[in-house]
């Protein structure tokens, strides 16, 4: 099995090889869009500003949507997972990859929340260890326990749709782990959170060993 690890100059590419290596995952950087025709599986990783996803429309886009449209597993970290959706406010002029419907915004503080005069909660960027909150049955969350503890960095993130598989709160309710077919994403940093991390990695790799 190989697994395409994309690299377009968004960040956290070390840290993810390192966790890959550490699963004895097979992988490779394709350093073109045609090279994907080769690979059982993706992940987009990255950080930071959703501008930096406009390296992705240069012909990536395409063999990305068409390998999923054939079958190969997806996953989106951080940045990659808000990509998977139809945009981000933080660059409106940029289209994601429309895989799942909505757009990511910035994470405020919800009027109910601020009633309750939790002013000294709520920082952004979200940055730090959170819990995840389990929604419907999930194969990328296999063996995660309620309330697990994950690393997040970021200050925009996606909704709370039907793609959905977990949450997490931060002045708001957003989406921390979406999934639909064979199409997942995590707005954490499962390279840099511990045991659980790994846990959901290594369900990533072994869907994609079973559909082979």
């Amino acid at each position: 099995m190989s697994v395409a690890l994309i690299d377009y100059g968004a960040g956290n590419l070390t840290s993810v090889k390192k966790a890959l290596h550490h699963l004895d995952a097979e992988f490779v950087t394709p350093a073109a869009p045609a090279a994907l025709t080769s690979s059982k599986a993706i992940i987009v990783p990255g950080v930071g500003n959703f501008e930096a996803t406009a390296a992705l429309h240069d012909g990536w886009r395409d063999e990305i949507t068409e390998a999923v449209d054939h079958g190969v597993s997806l996953l989106g970290i951080c940045l990659g997972l808000q990509w998977l959706f139809d945009g981000s406010a933080e660059a409106p002029r940029l289209e994601g990859l429309g895989l799942l419907a909505g757009t990511c915004a910035l994470i405020t503080k919800s009027e109910q929340r601020s009633k309750q005069g939790e002013s000294g909660l709520f920082k952004v960027p979200h940055v730090g260890w959170n819990s995840l909150h389990l929604g419907r049955s999930s194969w990328l969350l296999d063996g995660v326990k309620e309330g697990a503890q994950v690393y997040f960095t970021h200050s925009f993130a996606a909704p709370v749709t039907d793609a959905c598989v977990a949450s997490t709160t931060h002045g708001i309710e957003f989406a921390s782990v979406v999934e639909r077919g064979s199409v997942a994403g995590v707005q954490f940093h499962p390279e840099k959170s511990g045991d659980v991390g790994l846990q959901i990695l290594r369900n990533f790799l072994d869907r994609v060993n079973e559909v082979r």
